[in-house]
């Protein structure tokens, strides 16, 4: 028996997040997906007019920000290696580029700086 996905979950995900940028609540996405549906991802994109970078990051897995150019214009300075090779800053940057909550990069920041202040105050 055979089963045809009519929309992978990989794509429904792409769907949502050029939903959430064309409303307003992101100006960039940085969506991970299999490499199998990299052609219906561009397509659905390009059909948009919506600005977009991919990044191979192996294991058949592609990164791709799109959006604002501002932002993608700094992608393309910025991201020039795997992403698990960023500097601390440079991950910093691009997580509060991504919308991340900031106190969450900021704590993320100071630990991969390896100077977090245990110490929390309420």
């Amino acid at each position: 028996m055979m089963q045809t996905e009519i929309c992978p979950t990989d794509m429904k995900v792409l769907m949502n997040h050029i939903y959430e940028y064309q409303k307003g609540v992101r100006r960039m996405v940085l969506f991970t997906f299999n490499k199998k549906y990299e052609e219906a991802a561009v397509r659905r994109l390009e059909s948009q007019n919506i600005s977009y970078i991919i990044q191979p990051v192996g294991n058949d897995r592609l990164n791709l920000f799109f959006g604002r150019k501002e932002c993608l214009d700094t992608i393309r300075m910025m991201v020039t290696r795997p992403l698990n090779e960023l500097s601390p800053e440079e991950d910093f940057i691009l997580g509060t580029m991504l919308g991340y909550d900031l106190c969450m990069q900021c704590e993320r920041y100071c630990e991969r700086r390896g100077r977090c202040n245990k110490l929390r105050q309420a």
